[in-house]
């Protein structure tokens, strides 16, 4: 015996009950004010942004100022300081040589960070620049260790606390991956109320006998900020698109008494 035949008819459409429009809705309009609030902060952090790269190329093209004060230490920070020239004058105290893992153009290394006491008593890291692994000691840098004073010119940068990325300084061991002033400053027993916050990235100037190698800081400012607000703006689009066209579709179903496909 045969089949018998199916029916072609679909059942007609019905529209969905107040309370599923109504949390469907909630959730929709939520999504949509926090895609656009994403939107408005990039745009706030990409005015910011292009603030900050404004403001370290002027630093980076005047001449050196005159090193922060005592008085000026607690208030310097990144918007208004970083990147600052400096030339100070002192003597290194070379028996305090701190070596912090890096990695340069040059390859892997570590930057050789040598406090310098100037004519007023005040204590400054100096980051002298980077030694490849065959450089580490002094001895086999000794060209490069003379004492006396002097003069040392660079950018001044802000302590790097606690370590790198998923790598914490070990103090008792002697092995830093970021140039944390104050643990420094404790770990070679120096005396905090003297020791500046920041700390001095040398230029290029040669040293003696070729090391370390001094200027190369990279001042490089990540800036994909209108990307990321064009993303979320157009996640907000898309939302209320979604949001339209169910409205109309629950629209249709209230007004027509045809059946919606």
């Amino acid at each position: 015996m045969g089949q018998p035949a199916q029916s072609s008819v679909e059942p007609a459409a019905t529209p969905a009950s107040p309370l599923r429009l109504s949390l469907l809705g909630l959730v929709a309009t939520l999504a949509l004010l926090g895609f656009v609030a994403l939107g408005n902060w990039q745009v706030h952090r990409r005015t910011w942004k292009l603030d900050l790269i404004q403001k370290v190329d002027a630093r980076l093209q005047a001449p050196p100022a005159a090193a922060p004060t005592r008085a000026q230490w607690p208030s310097l920070n990144a918007a208004d300081d970083e990147y600052r020239k400096l030339c100070l004058s002192g003597e290194f105290l070379r028996d305090h040589e701190t070596l912090v893992q890096a990695v340069t153009r040059l390859g892997a290394g570590d930057w050789v960070m040598t406090p310098l006491r100037t004519a007023t008593g005040d204590l400054v890291l100096v980051n002298r620049g980077f030694v490849p692994p065959e450089q580490r000691t002094p001895a086999a840098r000794s060209a490069g260790q003379t004492a006396g004073p002097l003069q040392v010119c660079g950018l001044l940068r802000l302590t790097e606390p606690h370590g790198a990325f998923l790598r914490r300084n070990d103090p008792a061991a002697g092995h830093w991956f970021s140039r944390d002033v104050v643990a420094i400053t404790a770990a070679q027993g120096l005396q905090a109320q003297d020791t500046a916050p920041y700390f001095l990235d040398a230029d290029a100037t040669p040293n003696p006998g070729g090391w370390p190698v001094g200027g190369l800081t990279v001042i490089h400012f990540h800036n994909s900020h209108l990307v990321y607000a064009i993303t979320w703006y157009g996640l907000a689009l898309l939302v209320a698109g979604g949001m339209a066209i169910v409205a109309r579709y629950e629209w249709r179903l209230r007004h027509s008494g045809r059946v919606v496909k």
